[in-house]
Formats: structure tokens, sequence, C-alpha cells
């Protein structure tokens, strides 16, 4: 395995690589682009890099489906660690070519959602063309095939291009998380501002299944963070869940509704346990009576004295 090597959404100039330069490890390693989610990560699964930055999730657009679905099949991998990333874009296009003269755009499909508003106030008539990525769409503006390409403002230099507009959003303190994958191995170490993510496969549909699931977390005072249905492929009405909860896999309240949730369901895959971006741990909520670690202990110590008859 190429522990030396990570891969990211490429081409060069992505939001991705931008969230990848902010790790410290970075500076150390061969970063290699790629064309998609599927070819980075598949680059980790076959030993050719040691991990891969990823979009997984935008303030405005929610999960990235393309990461969401490749870390549910597939080979297992693990989550290590999170960046969260402000995103403004910049419309971005060749020497020489004004603002009205623009036809045509090009953007990362998430990205549309975050530039609607103001495209339909500046630019009414531009016609949408989506690319592979925000760099990969500054490319083709390069190229000739569009008039303009939606991207981080730093893309501009690596592509020749120029920026028409810059800070546009329209949504304020948008946001977009990275994560770092690799191959499974012990979870990152707790930090007491954590996230667990997993993906929960339904036993079969009945009035009430999600509900169970999520009685799981919810009975141990497990905060959910973010779930999301995903289908399987198996047919219309079949689906998974990704879910992001607060905590730690060591945590007991979250070890506990894993194995609960692993009891009742046919298939419960781990993504791991990692700190997250931007929280230290004296900014987490207060957890609530009775689901602390010392709570869950002194439970299972009355426990063992009510079985050896000193309840």
């Amino acid at each position: 395995m190429s522990a030396s090597r990570y891969t990211y959404l490429g081409p060069e100039g992505t939001f991705t690589e931008a969230a990848l330069r902010t790790l410290p490890e970075a500076a150390t390693r061969e970063l290699v682009p790629m064309l998609s989610v599927p070819a980075a990560l598949d680059a980790v699964r076959s030993g050719e890099a040691g991990g891969a930055l990823v979009p997984i999730e935008n303030s405005v657009e929610g999960g990235v489906t393309a990461t969401l679905d490749e870390l549910a099949t597939g080979t297992p991998l693990m989550i290590y660690r999170e960046v969260l990333l402000p995103i403004a874009f910049a419309l971005l296009a060749r020497p020489g070519v004004q603002l009205a003269d623009v036809k045509t755009v090009t953007g990362h499909p998430v990205a549309q959602p975050q530039v609607r508003k103001w495209l339909a106030r500046n630019l009414p008539d531009a016609q949408w063309e989506s690319a592979a990525s925000n760099a990969d769409g500054a490319r083709l503006v390069q190229e000739g095939r569009y008039d303009a390409a939606f991207a981080g403002e730093f893309a501009a230099v690596r592509y020749g291009l120029e920026p028409l507009v810059t800070d546009i959003h329209d949504a304020q303190n948008a946001e977009t998380r990275f994560v770092l994958v690799g191959r499974p191995a012990r979870p990152a170490a707790r930090t007491g501002a954590d996230r667990t993510s997993v993906v929960i496969w339904l036993g079969d549909d009945h009035p009430g299944a999600l509900l169970e699931l999520l009685q799981e977390y919810s009975a141990r005072g497990v905060n959910l963070m973010r779930i999301e249905s995903r289908p399987t492929g198996e047919g219309i009405g079949r689906y998974c869940f990704s879910v992001d909860c607060e905590g730690h896999i060591t945590d007991l309240r979250v070890s506990e509704a894993l194995m609960g949730l692993k009891r009742i369901c046919p298939k419960v895959r781990f993504l791991g346990s990692y700190p997250r971006a931007g929280v230290e741990e004296q900014e987490m909520p207060a957890l609530r009576p009775g689901t602390s670690d010392q709570e869950f202990t002194a439970a299972a110590d009355w426990l063992a004295r009510c079985l050896d008859g000193r309840g």
C-alpha cells in the first residue's frame, strides 16, 4: 500500500484539493487528483493510495450521493477525519470575455443549487451544463467548450482564466464537509467531540421499521446529526440509511446503540468514529441524565450485584 499517496476528487483546482491541503499531513504526501469519487476511493481499496479525501455533505444541497453510495457498497472503507470548508464561487471565463457574453455555464451538480438565485438575477438566459467537478468545468471553459464556470477563485490561475464575479453564494455561511477515507483499521482516538457514521439496512418494510432504528439511539441519549435514505438497487422501495450521530464508538451510549442496531438489522456497516471538525470538547452539548459512561457502568455494576444476591 502506498501510504505516502492521497487521492482526491480532481482535477487540480477543486474545492476538495483546497480542503485536503488544510491537513498537516498533506504536506508530506503525494496528492493525486482522480476523475471521480469512485476512482478516488477505489485507489484506496486497491492499495494504490493510503487515503482519499472526498466531499460527503453540503450545507445547502445535503449529502453527496456519489460518496454515500460508494461508502455503503463494495469493499468496506473507514472515515478517519473530516474537514469543513467555507464555499463561495467565482464565475471564471477566458480573458476578454465579459459577463454579457456568457451564454453557457458549467460546474459540479452540487454547485448549481448554491448559485441558482444568482444565475436567475444576473444570467437568466444562460444554459447550465454539469461537469464532473468545478475544476473540470474550469478546464472545459479553458478548452472553449463553455463560456464560464463556477469554481473556486483559486482555480483561475491554474486554468488561465479570469474571475468575472467573485464571492457568489445564495446561502450565507455555506460549507462543504469532506472526509478522509482509508482502509479499515482501529478508529481514530476519542476526543470528546466526535462523530460516528454507519449505514443501516432494514430487515423488512413494516409500520414503524424506521422508528425502531431511531429508538436504538434515542433510548440511550445519542443525538443524531444526519440521516439520509439511499436506494439499495434491489428494487423500488428498498432503502438503506446513512446515519451520523454525536459521540465515539468507545462511548458506552454509542456502543450500546450500535449493538442494538446489529441485533435488529440484517446489516450494519460501521464507517468510523472520528473528530468533528471545528468543534472543541467544551462546545459539545451536555449529555442527558443517565447516558454518561459512568452511569452506564454503575448500572452494569448494580445488575451484577443483583445477580449475586447483593442488589
